[in-house]
C-alpha cells in the first residue's frame, strides 16, 4: 500500500504504483485537466512521474510558480522545434523559462527580424495542434555526447564534456525534435496555445564575451488566449511609461550615440536630479554622516590592493598617467578607505559615518545597457560606516531605519537579506561570527523578515 501525502494534510492510499497525473484523476477529472506539474517530496516533477512509493505531493496549476515555470520551459522547446522546421542549420545553446517568459539562445548565420518571430510563432502554434506527446528518456554520458555529435550540436556537446564521468543524462523528444534537458515539461504540446514571441537580441555564450554571440529570441505563454491579451495590453502600457521615452519627451535625459551608455542630463533633467540630491543631503546630515568626495583616477596599485584589478578588471577603464596604470573608479570603496588611512583614530571618533556621492564608471557591455537602469556612468550614493564591533548592532539598526524612510518617500517596497560568509572570504571565523551575529540581532530586534 501506498500512502500519499496531499497539501492540505489528507492521505491517500494507493495498492499499486501509478503516475501523479493518475493520482490527480483519482482526486477529480477536473483537477486532472487544470495541473500541469506536480513536487514529490519538495523534488518538482512531470505528471507522468511514477509514485512507487509513500510520499508528500503538491499538485501545482498553471498560477502556481512552479507550474508557470513547467508550462515555459516546454514553451521554450516548442520554441527550438519551431526553429529546426524553419532554420535545419541552426545550433542549440540553452533555452530556459525565466519569471517573465522563456528564451532560447541559438548559432544561426540569418539575422531573425520581428517578421521571422511572427513565422516561428506560428509554427509553436502548429505544433501545439499536433498535441505531441513529451517523452523522456536517459542516456549514458558516451551515448549523449554521440547523439550531440552526429546532430552538430555544438553547444550541448560542451554541457554534457563537463558532467562527471558515468552521469545518466536527460532528454525530451516531442515529435521530430529531441533535446537535452533536466526537465521536467508538460506531457504535451497542446496546452500551449497562447504564445507571443516578444523579441530577438544579442546574447553571448554563457554569458562571456569572448565566446561567440548568439540570438536569443524571447517569448511569453499562457494557457488562454485572455490571460495572453491582458499581459500584451500591460506591455504596451508599460511602453508608454518607458522611463527612455519619458526621458526624451519631459527633456529630463538622453542618451547620445557618441557616448553609449553615457546619460546626458538636461536642464529639467538637472534641476530633477539636483533636489533628490539636495533631499540625500539633509537626510544624512540629519543622521550624522560626513560627506566626502573622493578621487575618480586613482593608481593601479591601489586597485591590486583591493583586489579589483584581479577580479574585476575587464569591468574598468584604465588609463596610463606619467608611464604609471591607473584606473577610473568603478566603487568608491577604496577611496573611502584612503579618507580613513589619512590619519590616525582615536576609539572616541567612533562611529565615524562617511557618505559620498561618487562619480563611478564600469564598461558595461552594450547589451546590457538600458536606459538608466544599466549605463556605465553614474553617481552612486556611497557610505562607509567605521566602527567599534560592539557598535555594530545599533550602526547597522539606523542603516536599516535611513533605507527604510527613503523608500517609502518614494513608495518602493522591498525584502531584507542577510548575508553570510562566502566560501573565499577574507578575515577570520571569529571576526565574521561577530559581524553575521551584529547584522541579524539587528534585523531580529528591529523585528523585521529577512
Amino acid at each position: 500500500m501506498i500512502k500519499v501525502t496531499l497539501k492540505d494534510g489528507s492521505v491517500r492510499e494507493f495498492e499499486n504504483e501509478l503516475s501523479v497525473l493518475e493520482i490527480a484523476k483519482s482526486i477529480s477529472e477536473g483537477l486532472a485537466r487544470a495541473v500541469v506539474a506536480a513536487s514529490v517530496n519538495d523534488e518538482v516533477v512531470g505528471l507522468d512521474y511514477i509514485v512507487k512509493e509513500d510520499c508528500t505531493l503538491n499538485l501545482f496549476k498553471f498560477d502556481d510558480v512552479e507550474g508557470k515555470d513547467v508550462f515555459r520551459h516546454t514553451s521554450a522547446h516548442m520554441l527550438a522545434q519551431a526553429i529546426k522546421r524553419l532554420y535545419p542549420e541552426a545550433k542549440f545553446a540553452i533555452g530556459p523559462s525565466i519569471e517573465n517568459g522563456f528564451y532560447y539562445d541559438i548559432d544561426l548565420e540569418e539575422r531573425l527580424t520581428m517578421e521571422d518571430l511572427a513565422k516561428l510563432e506560428a509554427e509553436m502554434k502548429k505544433i501545439a495542434k499536433e498535441d505531441l506527446k513529451v517523452e523522456r528518456y536517459e542516456l549514458p554520458k558516451e551515448e549523449a555526447l554521440k547523439w550531440a555529435k552526429e546532430n552538430g550540436e555544438i553547444y550541448k556537446e560542451e554541457l554534457i564534456n563537463e558532467l562527471p564521468e558515468g552521469e545518466i543524462i536527460s532528454f525530451y523528444k516531442q515529435g521530430d525534435f529531441t533535446d537535452l534537458c533536466r526537465g521536467p515539461h508538460l506531457p504535451s504540446t497542446k496546452k500551449v496555445k497562447a504564445v507571443k514571441l516578444l523579441s530577438v537580441a544579442g546574447a553571448y555564450w554563457r554569458g562571456d564575451e569572448k565566446n561567440k554571440m548568439l540570438q536569443r529570441i524571447y517569448g511569453i505563454s499562457f494557457e488562454k488566449n485572455k490571460d495572453l491579451e491582458e499581459y500584451l495590453h500591460l506591455l504596451e502600457e508599460a511602453k508608454k511609461r518607458d522611463h527612455r521615452k519619458l526621458g526624451k519627451e519631459l527633456e529630463l535625459f538622453f542618451i547620445p550615440e557618441e557616448g553609449p551608455g553615457f546619460p546626458l542630463f538636461l536642464p529639467k533633467g538637472m534641476e530633477l536630479k539636483n533636489a533628490l540630491l539636495k533631499y540625500w543631503r539633509e537626510l544624512h546630515r540629519e543622521d550624522g554622516y560626513y560627506e566626502i568626495e573622493t578621487p575618480i583616477i586613482l593608481s593601479r596599485h591601489l586597485w591590486e590592493t583591493s583586489g579589483h584589478w584581479y577580479h574585476y578588471k575587464e569591468n574598468m577603464y584604465t588609463v596610463k598617467i606619467d608611464e604609471q596604470d591607473f584606473a577610473i573608479k568603478p566603487m568608491n570603496c577604496p577611496g573611502s578607505m584612503l579618507y580613513y588611512q589619512s590619519k590616525p583614530h582615536s576609539y572616541r571618533d567612533f562611529p565615524m559615518r562617511v557618505a559620498e556621492l561618487g562619480r563611478v564608471h564600469r564598461h558595461e557591455l552594450s547589451g546590457a545597457l538600458h536606459g538608466l537602469m544599466r549605463v556605465r556612468a553614474f553617481t552612486q550614493d556611497d557610505a562607509h560606516i567605521f566602527m567599534l564591533p560592539e557598535q555594530i548592532k545599533d550602526e547597522i539598526k539606523g542603516v536599516v531605519k535611513l533605507i527604510d524612510r527613503v523608500y517609502k518617500t518614494f513608495g518602493f517596497e522591498y525584502h531584507l537579506e542577510l548575508s553570510t560568509r562566502p566560501e573565499d572570504s577574507m578575515g577570520t571565523d571569529e571576526e565574521w561570527e561577530t559581524a553575521e551575529n551584529g547584522l541579524r540581532e539587528a534585523l531580529e530586534e528591529l523585528n523585521l523578515p529577512y
